[in-house]
């Protein structure tokens, strides 16, 4: 009997509708699939079903790598290690369908990762179909001028179109979660702003918002010091709030740092 580790924010998914609509969102048929935290492998026996060519699963949960190993024999691919100490970039030489019931604890940091280690045009993946705590899904897909809007909405956004598929609720899970979960859908943008360095945008959205309450001059004139060209440039007024500009701005405000 394999139980659920808390300390691996382990909540499987059970939910047979929701399995079957998960593999359903987009034809997997004699593509090459990657399975975030597959567990006691519910999704990846419906992954198997549709006819998927190339099944690579990353399971960090020892116990469980032997589980799978034992239930699906030479059917799948089990890298037993953490997600966020693999160059995802080297896991298989074609692109990845992604599926992910990722740990509530570490799902933002895996998503960031994934993307700012994006190089150009050059994308590893042709879908993302993750996971995510109901409230990092809205703060994902917020717009501007709302509550959730933030560094995560901005980051995510750059990269990606981002599409929610449905709410999830505790009871679809084993054991329940305490709170709801949200699926979403990512597909690769062809146009986006280019960056020398990722990481800038990271750093002007980390410093905007280290206090979001506070009005934009402070970060503005932290990193820019009092730089009036680019407030006209870009028409942003510094009474206004880091949730009150639109991703654009921060892409702008970052081509603009990387100019300095």
């Amino acid at each position: 009997m394999i139980k659920a580790k808390k300390s691996l924010g382990q909540n499987f998914l059970v939910d047979e509708n929701i399995l079957n609509k998960i593999v359903s969102i987009v034809k997997i048929k004699n593509k090459s699939i990657l399975e975030i935290g597959p567990g006691t492998g519910n999704l990846t026996s419906h992954i198997l079903k549709n006819g998927s060519k190339k099944l690579i699963v990353v399971e960090k949960d020892k116990n469980l790598s032997i589980f799978l190993k034992k239930k699906f024999k030479d059917k799948i691919n089990i890298i037993n290690d953490d997600i966020l100490k693999i160059d995802e970039k080297r896991i298989y030489k074609e692109k990845l369908i992604v599926f992910g019931n990722l740990p509530y604890n570490i799902s933002t940091e895996i998503l960031a990762k994934w993307i700012l280690n994006l190089e150009n045009n050059d994308y590893w993946f042709d879908f993302l179909i993750l996971m995510f705590q109901k409230e990092v899904a809205n703060r994902i897909i917020s717009k501007f001028n709302s509550s959730n809007y933030g560094r995560l909405s901005i980051l995510a956004n750059w990269r990606l179109n981002i599409q929610k598929i449905c709410d999830i609720a505790p009871s679809s899970f084993s054991p329940k979660p305490k709170v709801d979960s949200s699926l979403l859908f990512f597909k690769p943008k062809k146009n986006f702003y280019k960056f020398i360095n990722p990481k800038n945008l990271e750093k002007i959205t980390r410093v905007f918002f280290n206090q979001r309450r506070k009005k934009l001059k402070r970060p503005y004139n932290l990193i820019f010091q009092n730089n009036f060209d680019i407030l006209r440039k870009l028409k942003i007024d510094l009474n206004l709030r880091p949730h009150n500009l639109s991703h654009e701005i921060y892409y702008e405000l970052t081509k603009e740092y990387e100019k300095l």
